[in-house]
């Protein structure tokens, strides 16, 4: 197949998250199993226009804020009517590719923001973000979609999109890179946040939570870099945290995974996730979770069986569930071999043979977007 992507950024972007992980990791075994794989994407000052990364070929137009007024003029200059089928990776607002695309146009989706718009941006931003995703039932209407979790099909199926046209494929995790070494579990309970200080990741929450456990020795350790910080630090001072509480700022790859291992649990409670891929990272460390009942999140935690679900918001629930595992080195170990096991049933070798299979089956189909033929 000869696949173009549509993000609007790329794995080397230094705003890029889980949303590009997930592209790369499968379009790039793709590449690999020998299909031409292209990226369209913006870019940021400085950065080079052309790129090659795990075999896709990277087109950068623009940067994150202009990229969205640049894309329909440089894939018509550059890329029309080159590759078989088009998959527009809606994680950010969408660029309406039906309207103007010429291959067939998938449509892969993590998650959508809805109404969590308005925790995070300021009102004008997060309305703008929240009307353009409004028309999607109708301008993607009989387009196929992917989507990485139930909760997001179940979102798109209330957007409009037929659930029929929406086929599921859970991400992978690296199961080899990410293992858990019992050795550097930390001698006191510590539990751990690991993702972007933003005010909708909830991270406030958790240390609500972690400020009701209790339990003597305790620690909590802050991982990621954000605009939320600030605030972060302050209600850990009015909460009398003190010296419990380590900000960690952003860490590489091998810090990430010393954290993993060496917690008793990660916590987490975002509103919404398209799936939670950082809850598989610690289950395949064999470190529990303690996470919001959350869309996405629900789908990547086993209450009981691989730690604990709460109601989102509810930081005395979550509080309740790092007290059992604070109160239990045992406990700790068993829903952490639990979660181990778990974790290696996602890998990115099956997310990407679904994923071919899916898009073979709409080329075979000879599937088009009904929103009528491309503009000229």
């Amino acid at each position: 197949m000869r696949i173009l992507l549509v993000n609007w950024q790329d794995r080397e972007n230094p705003l890029a998250g889980g949303a590009e992980i997930h592209l790369h990791e499968i379009f790039g075994r793709l590449a690999q199993a020998g299909h031409q794989v292209t990226l369209l994407c913006g870019g940021w000052p400085g950065c080079p226009q052309r790129a090659e990364l795990d075999g896709i070929s990277v087109h950068r137009a623009g940067t994150r804020h202009s990229f969205p007024f640049y894309v329909r003029q440089y894939y018509r200059r550059e890329l029309a009517g080159k590759h078989d089928l088009l998959v527009e990776d809606i994680n950010k607002i969408p660029l309406n590719t039906p309207y103007w695309a010429h291959e067939p146009v998938v449509a892969l989706v993590p998650h959508l923001f809805g109404g969590t718009a308005f925790q995070e941006f300021p009102a004008p931003l997060a309305a703008a973000v929240w009307l353009a995703e409004r028309p999607l039932g109708r301008i993607y209407r009989g387009v196929p979609f992917q989507a990485i979790s139930e909760s997001t099909a179940d979102d798109l199926a209330g957007r409009g999109i037929p659930r029929q046209s929406v086929a599921v494929i859970y991400p992978g995790i690296d199961t080899v890179a990410y293992t858990p070494n019992a050795a550097e579990r930390s001698p006191v309970p510590l539990f751990s946040y690991l993702g972007r200080l933003k005010k909708y990741k909830g991270v406030h929450i958790v240390l609500r939570a972690f400020a009701q456990v209790g339990v003597p020795g305790a620690q909590l350790e802050v991982a990621g870099a954000g605009d939320y910080r600030p605030e972060l630090e302050k209600l850990a001072d009015q909460l009398g945290l003190g010296a419990s509480v380590r900000f960690l700022g952003r860490i590489n790859e091998s810090e990430k995974l010393g954290l993993l291992r060496r917690s008793w649990a990660l916590a987490f409670a975002s509103p919404k996730e398209g799936w939670g891929i950082t809850n598989l990272e610690a289950a395949a460390c064999g470190t529990p979770v303690v996470a919001s009942n959350s869309p996405g999140i629900r789908e990547s935690v086993r209450d009981g069986e691989t730690g604990f679900l709460s109601p989102h918001g509810d930081a005395a629930a979550m509080a309740a569930g790092m007290r059992r595992l604070a109160s239990s080195r045992e406990l700790v170990a068993t829903l952490g071999a639990s979660a181990r096991r778990f974790a290696e049933t996602f890998t990115w070798e099956r997310a990407a043979a679904e994923t071919a299979a899916h898009l073979e089956g709409v080329l075979a189909r000879g599937r088009r977007s009904p929103a009528g033929p491309p503009a000229n």
